[in-house]
C-alpha cells in the first residue's frame, strides 16, 4: 500500500503534449487539467509587412524589378496567410473539453474536434478531461476507532469525474482541489473509523461506503466534480493489536479444531443413539403388535360376553313381556266380564223396575176400581120439597153406586 496521497495538479504544456499528460499524468501525479501554450505568435505579421513592402516597391518601380517585387509580395502574402491559418487551428481531443476565454474572461467551452481561433485575444485557457473517471487513492494514518485505538492506516480509494469544466477551472483549479479532496477524504474516513470497534476494523475492507460517497459528492459538487465510486481496499491495525489478533486467531483455530472434533464425537453419539432408537422402535413395534393382538382377543371376548349377556337380557325381557302380556290379557278379560256383568245387572235392574212399575199400575188400577166415589148432590135450600125428594132418590141410588164401583147398575143386575 502506498504511503502517500494521490496528487492532483495542472500542467502547462504544448498542444502535442496534452494527450499524454491527461492520460498518463506527470511524475506519478494526476493531471486532469492542462493549460496549453499559445503557439500562434506574431511572426506572420513580419511576413505580411514584407509582402506590403514588396507590393509598394512593385508599384513604384518599373521593368523586371517591379515584376520580381510583385511576385515576392504575393509569395510572402500567401506564406503569411498559411502561417496564420496553421497557427489558428486547435484540436480538442475526444473526451476532453476546452475552456475558452476572451480578454482573460471565460466565455464558454469548446467541444472535441477542430476549432479556429482567428483573433489573437481569443485563447484556450485550459483543456479539461471530462470523460475519464480519475482514480484517487488516500491512505489515512492513525485513524482512531470507537475505543480510541489508532489504526495503523486505512486506504481509501475513489473515482471522480469532472462534469463542469468551467466551474472546476473558475472555482478551484486542480492544485487547490487536491487539498480540498484530501481533507474531505480524511474527515470522512475518520468519521467512519470512529463508528467501528477495533476488533471489527477489518470489516471496513470492502464495506459499503455509499454514505461516504454521497457526503463527498455533496461537498465537491459545487466544484463541478462528481464522485462515481469509492471503497476501502485495505485496513492495517497496530502491530500490538495485530499480535493480539494473531493470538485470537490461533485460539480461534484451536477452538475450531475442537469444535470439529466435538462435532465428530457428537455425530458418532447421535448415530449410536439413533441406532438405539431404531432398535427401541422395532422392539416397541413388536410389543405394539402383541398388545394389538391381545386387545383384539380381549375385544372379541368382550364382544362375545356382551352378546351372551344381551341374549340373556333379551330372553328375560321376552319372558317378562310374555308374563306381562298374559297378566294384561287376564286383567282385560276379567274387566270385560265385570263390564258385561255390570251391563247385565243394569239391564236386569231396568226390567225389574219396569215390572215393579207395571205391577204398581195394576194395583193402583184395581184399587181405583174398588175405591168408593163421592157423590155430590146439589139441592136448593130454599125449597123444602125438592130436598126431601132428592134425599129419597139418593137413598135408593147410593147402594147401587157402591156395588158397581161408582157405576150405576140397572135394577135386577147383581151387584
Amino acid at each position: 500500500m502506498s504511503g502517500d496521497f494521490s496528487k492532483i495538479k495542472e500542467s502547462l504544456a504544448s498542444w502535442s503534449e496534452i494527450r499524454q499528460l491527461l492520460r498518463g499524468g506527470e511524475s506519478g501525479q494526476l493531471v486532469p487539467v492542462v493549460i496549453p501554450k499559445d503557439r500562434r505568435g506574431f511572426g506572420w505579421l513580419t511576413l505580411l509587412f514584407i509582402a506590403f513592402y514588396l507590393a509598394g516597391t512593385a508599384l513604384l518601380s518599373d521593368g523586371v524589378f517591379s515584376t520580381l517585387a510583385a511576385i515576392g509580395a504575393v509569395l510572402f502574402l500567401l506564406t503569411a496567410l498559411v502561417w496564420l491559418w496553421r497557427r489558428a487551428i486547435i484540436e480538442i481531443e475526444e473526451g476532453t473539453t476546452g475552456v475558452s476565454s476572451r480578454w482573460g474572461a471565460i466565455v464558454g467551452t469548446l467541444a472535441p474536434g477542430r476549432h479556429y481561433l482567428w483573433l489573437p485575444w481569443d485563447r484556450v485557457d485550459a483543456v479539461v478531461d471530462t470523460s475519464t473517471e480519475i482514480p484517487y487513492s488516500a491512505p489515512i494514518i492513525a485513524c482512531p476507532t470507537a475505543e480510541n485505538v489508532p489504526l495503523k492506516s486505512i486506504e481509501f480509494f475513489l473515482k471522480f469525474r469532472i462534469v463542469d469544466p468551467v466551474a472546476f477551472v473558475r472555482t478551484i483549479g486542480a492544485g487547490n482541489f487536491d487539498l480540498v479532496l484530501s481533507s474531505a477524504v480524511q474527515d470522512a474516513i475518520r468519521q467512519r473509523s470512529r463508528r467501528v470497534h477495533t476488533e471489527r476494523a477489518y470489516d471496513l475492507r470492502g464495506s459499503d461506503v455509499g454514505d461516504m460517497q454521497e457526503l463527498l459528492t455533496r461537498q465537491l459538487g459545487r466544484y463541478g466534480v462528481r464522485i462515481t465510486g469509492a471503497n476501502i481496499p485495505d485496513v492495517q491495525l497496530p502491530d500490538q493489536y495485530q499480535q493480539h489478533l494473531a493470538t485470537r486467531e490461533k485460539v480461534a483455530k484451536e477452538l475450531s479444531a475442537f469444535e470439529r472434533e466435538w462435532e465428530l464425537t457428537r455425530k458418532r453419539r447421535i448415530d449410536t443413539l439413533l441406532m438405539e432408537i431404531e432398535r427401541s422402535k422395532k422392539t416397541r413395534d413388536a410389543r405394539i403388535v402383541e398388545v394389538r393382538a391381545a386387545a383384539n382377543t380381549a375385544r372379541k371376548d368382550v364382544a362375545r360376553m356382551l352378546e351372551e349377556h344381551e341374549t340373556e337380557a333379551q330372553r328375560v325381557r321376552w319372558e317378562i313381556e310374555a308374563k306381562g302380556r298374559a297378566e294384561l290379557t287376564s286383567a282385560e278379560n276379567e274387566a270385560k266380564g265385570l263390564r258385561r256383568l255390570a251391563d247385565a245387572y243394569r239391564d236386569n235392574r231396568a226390567v225389574l223396575q219396569y215390572e215393579l212399575a207395571r205391577r204398581r199400575l195394576d194395583v193402583g188400577a184395581r184399587l181405583a176400581e174398588n175405591a168408593p166415589r163421592p157423590v155430590v148432590v146439589r139441592t136448593d135450600g130454599m125449597s123444602g120439597e125438592s130436598s126431601a125428594l132428592s134425599t129419597l132418590l139418593l137413598a135408593q141410588i147410593l147402594p147401587r153406586l157402591g156395588q158397581g164401583n161408582g157405576r150405576l147398575q140397572p135394577p135386577g143386575e147383581p151387584g
